[in-house]
């Protein structure tokens, strides 16, 4: 396997990883992060992290699309895995890019598909409803699940209107979250 040098190929404008003997580019792109504000009853459904980063904070089920997945399937799939809940999706909720990170998040609202049903996947430690004024704000884990909760809020239980976007004071998503002070150096 060639060994990839960073530079700018001919005709681009951007530092690219290049093989240095057939000149193939490693194209580096966002990854896309998919998940769901699931309303029941006006509240919400979170699950607290059992893995890093943040783990023991609370959460939206969500995570990286897979390859071969719509980005519904993939939603769908997060709420199983995260919170053993399947889910029926009620339209795109929030767009969100977070540049720092090199993520595009795209979160639904949805409800659960029949009688309401979760508990702990294997990601989570617990999983639980929320009314809002009870949602565990200190213990969120990432500034998009804060702001697709506001989204939610806002929105309501009509019909959706545009996607939420990033916040005025984080338009290119690139403000770090408040350090987890039990994280080693260097994480998020």
């Amino acid at each position: 396997m060639p060994q990839f040098v960073r530079q700018v190929p001919e005709g681009d404008n951007r530092e690219r990883l290049v093989c240095p003997s057939c000149g193939h580019i490693a194209y580096e792109n966002p990854n896309i992060v998919v998940g769901s504000v699931v309303v029941e009853a006006g509240r919400v459904l979170l699950c607290r992290r059992a893995i890093e980063p943040r783990r023991g904070y609370w959460t939206l089920p969500a995570g990286f699309l897979e390859m071969g997945e719509t980005v519904e399937e993939g939603a769908r799939r997060e709420a199983q895995e995260e919170a053993q809940a399947h889910i029926a999706l009620d339209g795109v909720l929030a767009i969100y890019s977070i540049s720092r990170i090199g993520q595009v998040q795209l979160i639904f609202r949805a409800r659960f598909d029949g009688p309401p049903a979760f508990a702990a996947g294997p990601e989570s430690e617990a999983v639980a409803l929320f009314a809002w004024d009870d949602i565990p704000w200190d213990a969120i884990a990432f500034p998009t699940v804060r702001w697709s909760l506001r989204a939610w809020h806002v929105a309501g239980a009509g019909r959706l209107g545009p996607p939420a976007g990033n916040p005025p004071e984080d338009p290119r998503g690139t403000t770090r979250w408040p350090a987890d002070p039990d994280a080693p150096k260097g994480c998020p």
